[in-house]
């Protein structure tokens, strides 16, 4: 059974759609990675062309793929950064692993796996003032712990954005998903470091002091 939202959406941009000189790299997520997107542009100018697909779809809706391959198909890219699981939670982890599976090994038809990387999902924190971590993000975790298995098991590199900021609740806006803009800042920061840590994959710690993991390293 198809499960969806409301209201769904899909945002896409590409830099350089007419013809471009450098490697695309392209950033799949939802709205935080909407948020965060310019900030990567902005840091990546003069390396790379950049792309976005921000998405409400969970990877389990059928719909998703066929969202993925209207960019997917008309472009080449270098390098993919990649996250799914802040929505669809109406789907168990079990049909989000067998989905994400699928998705993984889509991507890594349209990209070199040493150069496709999973940005792991972000916690999600209560709307109260009290900044008490949400049940959800009990699941976030479990998505997170799926998603780091299956990408060992595909030698795929692991971005662990949550573990830069499950300490961090100023980063997030009041409504206790998003965040503000220091926040998206920050996630910036760490999503740039691993596309440009991705030209050289054997390095084992990141400019920014976090943590790139591999399969090579478990």
């Amino acid at each position: 059974m198809i499960h969806r939202e409301n209201i769904e959406w899909c945002d896409i941009w590409v830099a350089g759609a007419a013809g471009t000189t450098y490697p695309r790299a392209l950033l799949i997520g939802d709205s935080i990675v909407r948020s965060y997107f310019p900030y990567v542009q902005k840091q990546l100018k003069g390396r790379y062309a950049c792309a976005r697909i921000a998405s409400s779809k969970c990877v389990a809706d059928p719909m998703y793929f066929r969202e993925l391959e209207l960019v997917l198909k008309e472009y080449t890219f270098s390098c993919i950064h990649f996250n799914n699981g802040l929505h669809g939670w109406d789907y168990d982890e079990s049909f989000y692993a067998t989905s994400l599976a699928k998705t993984f090994d889509t991507l890594a038809k349209h990209c070199e796996t040493r150069k496709l990387i999973w940005g792991s999902t972000t916690p999600v924190w209560t709307e109260s003032e009290e900044k008490t971590l949400d049940a959800k993000t009990d699941r976030v975790r479990e998505r997170n712990r799926i998603a780091a298995d299956l990408a060992s098991d595909r030698n795929i590199v692991v971005n662990d954005l949550f573990s830069y900021v499950i300490d961090r609740p100023e980063l997030f806006s009041a409504d206790g998903t998003h965040f503000v803009e220091a926040g998206q800042v920050e996630l910036a920061k760490h999503v740039t470091n691993a596309i440009l840590s991705s030209e050289n994959v054997d390095t084992e710690r990141s400019p920014a002091g976090g943590s790139l993991k591999t399969a090579r390293e478990e």
